[in-house]
């Protein structure tokens, strides 16, 4: 039988006395209080919050009373029921202490990164935050975000253009435009000052140039072909000629494993390492007759792609890229991502797919009109067909036969 705590009463608060040790006095539901050797009394609640253990200080006794103490600790129940991690609710409450400080930037950023944490990678995350408070809330934290004005905002651009990362300065700038969008969506400001520093920053390589794609369909063409005879090692032969077909990351690829296929269904089901989230890649004819080919050869292990020095490891991306410069094709040319931008441009502008299904299948964030993101097996049938068909466009480049052209922007 488990142990039951009993509710403590006014009088053993009163006569609690200190020992040569901490000692606690519970009260239930993970409140109790500490005493100190010192004879400092304090309480605390002990709770679960995403299976972690943590603990939160609910002031000294006797300035919180029985009462009020657990009064504390229902409230901070009331925030677990709702998913909110007390803690970092404590945080966000400490920063706005006033009505103008409840405004100011980085609590509202702060705001906004708690919305979008669970939903992405923790990497991503970490990331995001540590630009905020590296380059960002020092300058900007303490200001009501409504005040702050775009030669505020470059003021602080700048000083991290001036570092010689300019690629971070770019993010970071987006990374504000979203908070300030944000709050004008939350009625703390009125408008978003970052699109009045559109162009103020020099421009960084474009997304093709860090990332290129082949998109003529007649070039497209001559690419299939080369990939389709290339001269290498079986797993590195078929992880050439899966690439344009399911254009996933190149880490996705080159990460996937066994267990996440379903040959009989024709579909990949993995996480998404950017976003953290679920995904379903529908496999054409043509994806699983490649993979049934390789299956022999590595299905008996953990990786579709393993390293040829550790099965228990998957391939590097530089097998791929020296592949790829081996026949030719320089990282000017076609990239690794250059896939995705390849299928992205081609689905819609030749082959005039639905730009929400595109970006699905790319396992961007889509949205309902309701604003609510779809899942996984959003759909999934219309995205089949949509990747069949892809498939058999492909070939018919590949081999040889007359192509439509891109549409004229």
């Amino acid at each position: 039988m488990p142990r039951v705590t009993e509710p403590l009463k006014d009088l053993q608060l009163k006569n609690a006395k200190p020992k040569d040790k901490p000692y606690k006095l519970s009260d239930g539901g993970g409140l109790y209080l500490l005493v100190a050797p010192t004879g400092g009394k304090g309480w605390r609640l002990k709770y679960l919050f995403q299976g972690k253990e943590k603990l939160l200080s609910l002031g000294t006794y006797p300035e919180i009373g029985l009462q009020e103490a657990r009064k504390r600790r229902d409230n901070n129940k009331e925030l677990l029921a709702s998913g909110i991690d007390p803690s970092d609710n404590r945080k966000a409450l400490k920063l706005a202490g006033a009505e103008r400080a409840a405004n100011n930037f980085e609590a509202i950023a702060r705001e906004w990164l708690s919305t979008h944490k669970d939903g992405w990678a923790k990497t991503h995350y970490e990331k995001i935050v540590g630009r905020f408070e590296n380059d960002v809330f020092p300058y900007l934290g303490r200001k009501p975000i409504a005040a702050i004005t775009a030669p505020d905002l470059l003021s602080v651009i700048r000083k991290i253009e001036s570092r010689g990362v300019l690629e971070t300065a770019h993010r970071a700038l987006a990374n504000c435009g979203q908070v300030f969008r944000y709050a004008v969506a939350t009625g703390r400001t009125e408008r978003d000052p970052t699109g009045d520093l559109r162009g103020a920053l020099p421009s960084v390589k474009s997304r093709r140039t860090h990332f290129a794609a082949i998109t003529d369909p007649k070039e497209v063409g001559r690419l299939l072909r080369a990939l389709n005879g290339y001269d290498g090692s079986p797993t590195v032969c078929a992880a050439l000629r899966l690439a344009p077909l399911v254009f996933v990351r190149p880490g996705e690829l080159r990460a996937a494993e066994w267990a996440h296929i379903d040959l009989d269904a024709a579909e990949w089901r993995y996480t998404v390492t950017k976003t953290n989230t679920q995904h379903i890649v529908p496999l054409s004819t043509q994806a699983v007759e490649i993979l049934k080919e390789l299956q022999p050869l590595t299905g008996n292990g953990q990786y579709i792609f393993p390293s040829p020095r550790s099965k228990s490891r998957p391939m590097s991306d530089n097998a791929i890229l020296s592949a790829m410069r081996r026949m030719d094709i320089s990282k000017d040319v076609m990239s690794g991502h250059g896939f995705r931008a390849m299928a992205r441009t081609i689905l819609d502008e030749v082959l005039r797919e639905r730009v929400d299904l595109i970006e699905h299948q790319l396992a961007h964030a889509v949205r309902d009109p309701n604003g609510r993101a779809y899942n996984r097996t959003s759909h999934l049938p219309e995205r089949k067909r949509m990747m069949q068909r892809w498939a058999d466009y492909l070939d018919s480049l590949g081999n040889g036969a007359e192509v439509v052209q891109l549409r004229e922007a």
